[in-house]
């Protein structure tokens, strides 16, 4: 088994005069002489490992290392062959939005916020006075002037309320004409409205009275009994 050992020669000092003082075995020596011996072993112990197949009594093939009647299977060393294939390309994972990033976004599509409204200092009723009469020659026609400190903002607008309801639609003035009022007493009042139309600031109201010509006097054109008259 170990065909090194035959070529082995040990020097007897007794007989042989040529004997030298017994040396020291080298570790890498020793080392060398191990890894033979097991290697050794393992393939005696490969040469012994047999393997033996044989039909069961329903006919299903059995391989066994006990020969019971079976034959000899021989078995071929296993051979490794490195695999070649690569390995599937990385899928490259979208990138994650920073919180920050997020953050940003969301403000930036997010409603803008309704500026704070900067109230007037002065938002009154110049023209006419509280209770001054309306003289019948005016015919109910009625001039509004408004006090206004700061001047108006270009984004506000201010509309003339009579007795509670618009006379007409918001506009960038401070000068109003209401038509046609009937005889009587009316309560006028201003209303200043921001850039989306909600009322922020109301005037103080003044009291009018109207003075108009009975429709029945037989002067006035309104008359019915004057109607087609000639």
């Amino acid at each position: 088994m170990w065909p090194f050992v035959s070529s082995l020669r040990v020097a007897n000092p007794a007989t042989d005069s040529r004997a030298l003082p017994a040396a020291r075995p080298e570790p890498l020596q020793c080392l060398l002489l191990a890894a033979t011996l097991m290697l050794s072993s393992l393939s005696f112990d490969l040469q012994a490992a047999q393997v033996y197949r044989h039909v069961d009594a329903n006919g299903n093939v059995v391989f066994s290392d006990q020969p019971a009647g079976g034959s000899k299977v021989q078995l071929t060393p296993l051979s490794v062959v490195p695999s070649t294939e690569s390995l599937p390309p990385r899928r490259s994972t979208p990138s994650r939005v920073s919180s920050s990033s997020s953050s940003e976004s969301t403000r930036t599509r997010a409603p803008a916020v309704d500026v704070a409204f900067r109230g007037y200092t002065t938002f009154t009723i110049q023209s006419p006075s509280n209770e001054e009469t309306l003289q019948t020659g005016q015919a109910g026609n009625l001039a509004v002037r408004l006090g206004i400190e700061p001047k108006l903002r270009p984004e506000d607008k201010v509309r003339v309320t009579v007795d509670g309801a618009p006379s007409q639609s918001a506009m960038h003035s401070t000068v109003f004409m209401v038509p046609a009022l009937e005889r009587g007493k009316h309560v006028i009042q201003a209303e200043l409205l921001d850039s989306t139309g909600r009322v922020r600031q109301t005037s103080e109201p003044k009291v009018v009275y109207v003075q108009r010509a009975s429709v029945n006097l037989p002067r006035n054109p309104n008359n019915p009994a004057n109607a087609g008259g000639g």
